[in-house]
């Protein structure tokens, strides 16, 4: 496989994109082609007894190519994406001597900001804070602590996922233990990071985006998703565990649902997802937009970028 040219600054390739869209078999050939490696992006791909719902690449998929934070970590533990920042550096350090390229891979966009851009230093919350707000949310739903957290910080109601309760109580408990705004924290000053950032986004038709979903699910389901949730009841507080592909399962396994409903909740829900994570990535102006199969385009545009920061 061809090598990139030496004398290169070193830098970093993020290729994002919504679920099922085709980041695994396009950054595997990007891997091959510039000899380097891929690090995930993937906050639910770290856990080791997540495989099926996470739809994680296996050792075929991989083709040989060196993936770093997969099956990194244990549902045991707890993982934010604050840690991941630090990890991923310190990785990227040691990466960068051997290879002047590194691909940097996911849909979790939290976690993609953090290695680019940084954690903001926000302070931690009280246990008492975080009991508070989750009683609350599990008595009253959503509803109540959105109004929390437009009163008290407007900016950020207008940005947030409005149906994500775990982004909603954090911005919530940031507001009560400083008495500042969440939005405060965010405008602090990114720092700068001491490699260049060519950063990829990929997507496709959506009428073709959302049958590779509904055709993945029923994959994950014909290989043997309802059982490996199953052995995860336990954890099923964990926060990598309250997202599509667990929660429904579930729900099922509580008897809230049959098990027709939850194969349609499932790949519903599955679709709304990628819609979130298109709107999230498409947030950020520094993304170059390209449909998977434009690996000419794709190679074309980094090898220009690349000549243009040299």
């Amino acid at each position: 496989m061809e090598k990139q040219n030496p004398g290169k600054a070193t830098c970093l390739v993020v290729v994002v994109g919504p679920t099922a869209v085709g980041k695994t078999d396009l950054c595997v050939q990007l891997a091959k082609h510039y000899n380097t490696v891929i690090v995930s992006a993937d906050s639910r791909q770290f856990y080791k007894e997540m495989t099926i719902g996470t739809a994680k690449p296996s050792q075929q998929e991989q083709q040989g190519v060196p993936h770093y934070f997969v099956d990194s970590h244990s549902i045991t533990e707890e993982y934010n994406a604050g840690a991941y920042e630090q990890d991923v550096l310190q990785l990227l350090d040691k990466l960068f001597q051997e290879h002047e390229l590194v691909i940097l891979t996911g849909g979790s966009g939290l976690y993609v900001q953090a290695v680019c851009e940084g954690m903001d230093a926000m302070p931690d919350a009280s246990p008492e804070t975080r009991d508070q707000l989750t009683k609350l949310y599990e008595q009253q739903g959503l509803a109540p602590l959105l109004h929390q957290l437009q009163q008290l910080d407007p900016v950020y109601y207008d940005q947030v996922d409005r149906a994500n309760p775990q982004r909603v109580m954090r911005a919530l408990e940031v507001c009560q233990v400083s008495g500042k705004p969440y939005s405060w924290f965010r405008r602090q000053e990114r720092p700068e990071r001491p490699f260049q950032i060519i950063k990829i986004g990929l997507t496709r038709n959506r009428q073709e985006l959302y049958q590779r979903i509904d055709q993945r699910m029923d994959q994950m389901l014909q290989q043997g998703l309802l059982e490996e949730v199953k052995t995860l009841y336990h954890y099923r507080e964990h926060n990598a565990l309250q997202t599509v592909g667990y929660k429904e399962i579930f729900d099922f396994m509580d008897g809230r649902t049959d098990w027709e409903e939850t194969v349609r909740l499932l790949k519903r829900n599955s679709r709304r997802y990628a819609k979130r994570q298109l709107t999230w990535f498409n947030k950020t102006p520094e993304y170059t937009w390209f449909e998977p199969g434009q690996w000419q385009q794709i190679l074309a545009f980094i090898d220009q970028t690349l000549e243009q920061k040299s």
